[in-house]
């Protein structure tokens, strides 16, 4: 089980309320929040290996060389090429995540984040690695091109917190897109994704991108027919996507998960017992996250009972 952190706290983040708080007053509302989705994934899905993935740059600044306006609007604050941007996030979200990072790694939950990728790109080298099914749990529509029935690579998406996901196999993809987890690249760069800065091609939405691709096979087919009088294309669609010839070869580098990070060989086995007792027992006094962990802590003993 491979976990889109960032993805999950803050939608505990924003499904917890704000008065959840330690006892110095601070927010702790997407720490337990998190904690109790990891402990309801682990009660459904009983998984053997549990990573949780982390942005160790969110915004890499070789996806912005390509594409400069990816995520330009959730930078807070630009640092020097080479640092990662600051990310516009809730004021009392951003104290949360080194809490969240602590937790883990008392846990022995492993954690891993690999500069200068998104957490995406770890998902993607991990699950093309794994030897066994990989469930992904994200909420974020651009791992569907990991998805693939023959190596067992799903992707969950939360509904209502964790305990309604959405299973996304390859015949939920064809059935909603028309295409599958390796197609899904080229539809959304077709499309675009104002919430990632992706301008797209204009005027050519979802449901074109997909008969385009059910016509033409994949991005390779579609650029082709715009060179062949021939093909199929209504003429505003062979001059739209002519004029897009700039966007269309460079969008798949930045599009596509990466799946050669050099992700460090660690173990993955999820725990049954807490790697560091005492430093979680402090974390717990000082955050107080009670019943959050308690619940978790609770979860990873009974496996295997």
């Amino acid at each position: 089980m491979l976990l889109d952190t960032a993805s999950l706290y803050f939608r505990a983040y924003f499904g917890v309320p704000d008065s959840v708080r330690a006892p110095d007053g601070t927010p702790v509302n997407a720490v337990r929040g998190l904690l109790d989705f990891i402990a309801r994934l682990v009660q459904d899905h009983r998984p053997d290996d549990l990573v949780a993935c982390m942005d160790a740059d969110w915004r890499p600044h070789w996806r912005v060389e390509l594409i400069p306006t990816y995520k330009a609007h959730r930078v807070a604050v630009e640092t020097p090429a080479g640092a990662p941007d600051e990310e516009e996030t809730p004021d009392t979200l951003s104290p949360q995540v080194p809490i969240i990072e602590d937790v883990l790694d008392a846990l022995g939950i492993t954690r891993i984040g690999v500069p200068p990728y998104e957490a995406d790109d770890v998902i993607g080298t991990l699950a093309g690695r794994a030897a066994g099914p990989v469930d992904i749990v994200t909420g974020d529509r651009d791992l569907y091109q990991l998805v693939d029935d023959a190596r067992g690579v799903r992707v969950l998406y939360p509904l209502k917190g964790v305990g309604s996901l959405q299973v996304t196999d390859e015949a939920w993809l064809r059935e909603r897109y028309g295409v599958d987890g390796a197609g899904y690249v080229d539809l959304a760069l077709l499309r675009g994704d104002p919430s990632d800065g992706l301008p797209g091609v204009p005027g050519i939405g979802e449901k074109t991108a997909a008969k385009l691709l059910g016509t033409f096979g994949d991005l390779a087919g579609i650029m082709a027919a715009v060179d062949d009088p021939a093909s199929r294309l209504t003429p505003s669609q062979r001059k739209r996507l002519d004029e897009a010839r700039d966007y269309v070869a460079v969008a798949p580098k930045v599009v596509r998960v990466a799946g050669d990070v050099p992700v460090p060989e660690v173990g993955l086995a999820l725990p049954r017992e807490p790697r560091d007792p005492a430093a979680l027992e402090a974390l717990a006094s000082r955050w107080g996250l009670g019943g959050a962990l308690q619940r978790l802590l609770v979860t990873l003993q009974a496996r295997g009972c």
